[in-house]
């Protein structure tokens, strides 16, 4: 994936990688990079979650960035989220197309002005179904998407939320257990809250670990594990979705 004329995306890691991701996938990097990356691209990795941050001299050569999810709470006040809200005003300013997932969404959401705090009903963990708003067909990057539908369902781990959209935003999607499911800001911004990317059995491996640590009840744990074995998030539509977004041709 190696040459001067590919697509070079950067993917900005805001978690640890899992015992369990490591032995599954190799790491996160590697999930991200098979669910939204192709052939002819480079993609690299930036640990922001340890300090490990592109240069501003070097911002110019990508063509997107990823923020994923992190464990960490998009409000705090960390040094490492602090940097991840200078760069991402730069890339706003810059007109860069950055996607956000989860806690990616969320400091999104800060960085530009907005408000995030906990989710007013608490954890929201397995398959949501997600509901489009009429913004979401008017957005230039879903110009070659083909048919829309009026829903899709995604996996979820949350505890925070956006509560307020920053200036200028338009919120494209909702939930009956968020306001804020997606949102973006013109055409280079584009928040999710959901996780595109996870696979059932890194959210089922999470759950685990999440209430083992008991940092989630266990029977809300295990009502979550039962709803993933009976449904299923549609995850082609949702990497399409993120595909289109970060690969678009519209000039901007």
């Amino acid at each position: 994936m190696k040459g001067e004329n590919m697509k070079r995306y950067a993917l900005l890691l805001a978690a640890k990688d899992s015992d369990y991701v490591i032995k599954m996938y190799n790491g996160y990097f590697n999930v991200f990079v098979q669910a939204f990356g192709d052939e002819d691209e480079n993609w690299d990795l930036f640990r922001v979650v340890d300090g490990e941050f592109p240069k501003m001299e070097e911002l110019n050569k990508y063509d997107g960035f990823v923020i994923s999810g992190s464990p960490n709470d998009a409000y705090a006040n960390d040094l490492w989220i602090l940097r991840l809200c200078f760069l991402i005003q730069k890339l706003h300013a810059m007109q860069k197309r950055v996607l956000g997932i989860c806690f990616g969404h969320q400091v999104l959401c800060r960085a530009l002005g907005g408000r995030v705090g906990k989710a007013r009903s608490g954890w929201d963990v397995g398959v949501r179904r997600v509901i489009m708003a009429e913004s979401l067909f008017q957005c230039r990057f879903l110009d070659e998407f083909g048919e829309i539908p009026p829903c899709a369902k995604i996996l979820e781990c949350h505890q925070d939320e956006v509560l307020e959209v920053p200036p200028g935003a338009e919120i494209l999607a909702f939930s009956d257990k968020a306001g804020v499911e997606m949102f973006c800001i013109d055409d280079h911004i584009f928040g999710i809250q959901g996780h595109p990317e996870y696979t059932k059995d890194i959210l089922l491996n999470l759950i685990d670990r999440l209430t083992s640590n008991e940092l989630l009840d266990r029977d809300f744990g295990s009502d979550a594990k039962a709803q993933l074995e009976d449904d299923d998030a549609e995850r082609d539509f949702w990497e399409k979705l993120c595909k289109s977004f970060l690969k678009r041709n519209v000039e901007i």
